[in-house]
């Protein structure tokens, strides 16, 4: 099992441009009372988040989404697709901030996501090994997965 695979560009498929060193790509979900429900496999560092969450986490929400069940999402999903909801981001031809209206609905937005991103915090902060994963990034999602019934269980 090869860790460094390489693509077309000759670079390290592991190597996070974003982060500037090499990092694979969790996805979770977590209820809005900041439990984790759900961790995805490992993708690699270069792999866009949008493009991960649709590989993986997306799909379902869609399905609940159909159901009357919206997910919310931070701004890098804007464009996600039916029920993900994603604050609003002003427009570059607009002088002047956004309007009332959308500023209390992105504090609204915020506000209750919070909740859901403690999940991701509770699952880095607790478990160190998540923190700094040394061995092979193809194992990173397995770690994960322990990690959450870990933290499932404790709770």
């Amino acid at each position: 099992m090869r860790w460094s695979s390489k693509h077309s560009g000759g670079n390290d498929l592991w190597y996070s441009g974003k982060a500037k060193h090499f990092d694979g790509n969790v996805r979770f979900i977590a209820a809005p009372d900041g439990m984790p429900l759900w961790v995805s496999e490992v993708e690699p560092g270069s792999v866009h988040d949008l493009t991960a969450a649709r590989i993986h986490a997306l799909p379902a929400l869609y399905v609940a989404a159909r159901d009357g069940l919206p997910a919310l999402a931070d701004p890098g999903y804007t464009g996600a697709g039916i029920g993900i909801r994603t604050p609003f981001r002003p427009q570059p031809d607009m002088p002047s901030p956004l309007a009332i209206d959308n500023r209390t609905h992105n504090r609204l937005l915020r506000s209750t996501r919070s909740l859901g991103e403690r999940a991701a915090a509770e699952l880095k902060q607790r478990w160190r090994a998540l923190q700094h994963v040394t061995i092979s990034p193809t194992r990173i999602g397995t770690i994960a997965k322990a990690a959450l019934v870990l933290n499932n269980s404790w709770r």
